[in-house]
């Protein structure tokens, strides 16, 4: 049976004509796409890391390695990186976003930077007090804060507690990086937390008047400022100190050998602990391989890297620490403030910073 039908004009035919070239074009585009996705999927990894440490060149080489997947890097400090994600928003190529610093893990999550993720690996190799309680970001390897000093000018025990930099028996004798670097922020956000606002920036205020010179240079460059004299106390991180023990260059061990360290306030809340940690970006493109190098990070290999390689604490369950002089540091109090109190800590301390003057 023929139905009637009206013939089209020039215009109607040409309209006809080119929607079905649009949809045949979406469906074979769309195809295509879904393919190109799902091939660049299992080949590519999106990483955003604030990790400036050239030893982790190794770690990424590995999970190439092992999985086949090629991983394309943009390194960048905590700050300048969370503000191209924020910049980027939904066209974010990033998978994969790695910190430094607990408060800022915490404050990518807050605003909505990250994506939860489920995990069986993670949540089983990961404590739970390394991670967020929501499986945002995961914490791989740590850090703690600790007061190096100078034992033929200092006494051990008048730099045994971070309340000690701010006390005027020390003036003259303190030197640290800039206020503002992370480090130095989520310390004074913990005593924040530990203490409130207003006895934080009393201690601020008091480790200001006690500097030595104005704060500048590195964590390890506070150490060689103590062995070479400049000042009496330095604050750093721990791996900074296990570098220059491991290191066979002369002018290193000289500082070494001029150098203490002290676990900060044992007594009390314990030594402030740090983290390095990693997430999935919100909008990965690459999610399945995203998680996969997270699961990756908390694997035995990674874990071991992150000891031996940057000297860190690993957090995966299980790992054995093969770094002797790691190890040498030896037991101690850690402060287990939860991370989510370090990074609201770090608001109040970016508020005591302005009003002290702690640069």
């Amino acid at each position: 049976m023929q139905t009637n039908r009206t013939p089209l004009n020039f215009s109607e035919r040409w309209l006809e004509r080119g929607l079905r070239a649009v949809v045949a074009a979406a469906l074979v585009g769309g195809s295509l796409s879904v393919w190109h996705d799902a091939h660049a999927q299992s080949q590519v990894l999106n990483l955003y890391s604030a990790r400036h440490y050239q030893t982790d060149e190794a770690l990424y080489e590995n999970f190439t390695k092992q999985t086949g997947i090629k991983i394309n890097r943009i390194e960048l400090g905590d700050e300048p990186l969370l503000q191209r994600l924020r910049a980027e928003g939904a066209n974010s190529p990033a998978d994969v976003v790695l910190l430094v610093d607990a408060a800022r893990l915490w404050r990518a999550q807050i605003d909505g930077l990250f994506q939860p993720i489920q995990s069986k690996t993670l949540e089983e190799r990961i404590p739970a007090q390394w991670r967020s309680n929501d499986n945002t970001w995961f914490g791989f390897s740590s850090r703690a804060r600790t007061v190096f000093f100078d034992p033929t000018k200092v006494k051990a025990e008048d730099v045994d507690t971070y309340e000690e930099l701010a006390d005027p028996k020390n003036k003259g004798k303190v030197c640290t990086r800039s206020g503002s670097h992370p480090y130095m922020l989520s310390l004074i956000g913990s005593i924040a937390e530990h203490q409130g606002e207003p006895k934080a920036e009393a201690w601020a205020r008091g480790v200001v008047a006690n500097m030595a010179r104005p704060p500048r240079g590195g964590d390890t460059d506070q150490i060689r400022a103590v062995a070479a004299g400049e000042c009496a106390i330095a604050v750093s991180n721990t791996y900074y100190w296990v570098r220059l023990m491991r290191s066979s260059d002369p002018k290193d061990k000289e500082v070494v050998s001029k150098v203490k360290m002290v676990w900060p306030n044992q007594a009390g809340v314990g030594t402030h602990m740090n983290i390095s940690g990693g997430a999935v970006a919100r909008h990965a493109p690459n999610r399945a391989n995203a998680i996969r190098f997270l699961e990756y990070l908390a694997g035995p290999d990674a874990q071991s890297y992150l000891a031996n390689g940057n000297n860190e604490w690993p957090l995966a369950v299980g790992t054995k620490l093969a770094n002797p002089e790691l190890a040498s540091l030896g037991n101690f109090k850690q402060d287990t403030l939860p991370l989510s109190s370090v990074g609201k800590g770090q608001i109040a301390a970016q508020r005591i910073l302005d009003r002290v003057g702690y640069r």
